[in-house]
């Protein structure tokens, strides 16, 4: 948790309480090309659009806590974290006009997990860390509960993957649930 990060968003009127209602804004430069998040993340919620600086993930990681498997419905405690992941991802997709791939997004999940503060030539990695620094800098995270979350994504997404170039994740799942 960050309390910097914290105070900041409560002083541009975003409500903290609930940071799956908060979105990571896709971002595009003057040729509309997304671009990709570096130090400050722009931040949305019904109040406005704010631009936070994050501390790096592995800077956020915070206690032991051991997460329970996830290998199914995550419990309730959890859900938040994997809502504004995913929807950080079918906000990305709703924005380019199209899907990426089972196995890109298992791709970008898998690199996530190894490489936390690392960085990725494919901009949706950026918002995915965005998303997870975001979730991170308000509430408190360990690196297992980290790891278990984002390994699920990327299991999630391996799972639904059926060929090379199906997009069945953004399909079955991020359109599902959020109607990207």
């Amino acid at each position: 948790m960050d309390r910097e990060a914290v105070e900041k968003l409560q002083r541009a009127g975003l409500k903290v309480e609930q940071p799956e209602l908060l979105r990571v804004a896709i971002q595009r430069d003057e040729n509309k090309r997304v671009v990709t998040v570096r130090g400050e993340v722009p931040v949305m919620g019904n109040e406005g659009l704010v631009l936070v600086p994050l501390k790096p993930i592995s800077q956020l990681w915070t206690g032991s806590a051991v997460p329970p498997d996830l290998s199914r419905t995550p419990p309730p405690q959890y859900q938040p974290f994997f809502l504004l992941l995913e929807s950080t991802a079918a906000n990305y997709c709703a924005a380019q006009g199209r899907p990426e791939t089972d196995d890109e997004f298992e791709r970008l999940f898998r690199q996530l997990r190894r490489r936390p503060d690392g960085t990725d030539a494919h901009p949706l990695f950026s918002y995915l860390q965005g998303a997870t620094r975001l979730y991170m800098s308000l509430r408190d995270v360990s690196q297992a509960e980290f790891e278990g979350v984002v390994n699920r994504l990327s299991q999630s997404a391996k799972w639904h993957s059926t060929h090379t170039g199906s997009t069945n994740y953004h399909r079955e799942v991020l359109q599902g649930v959020f109607g990207a």
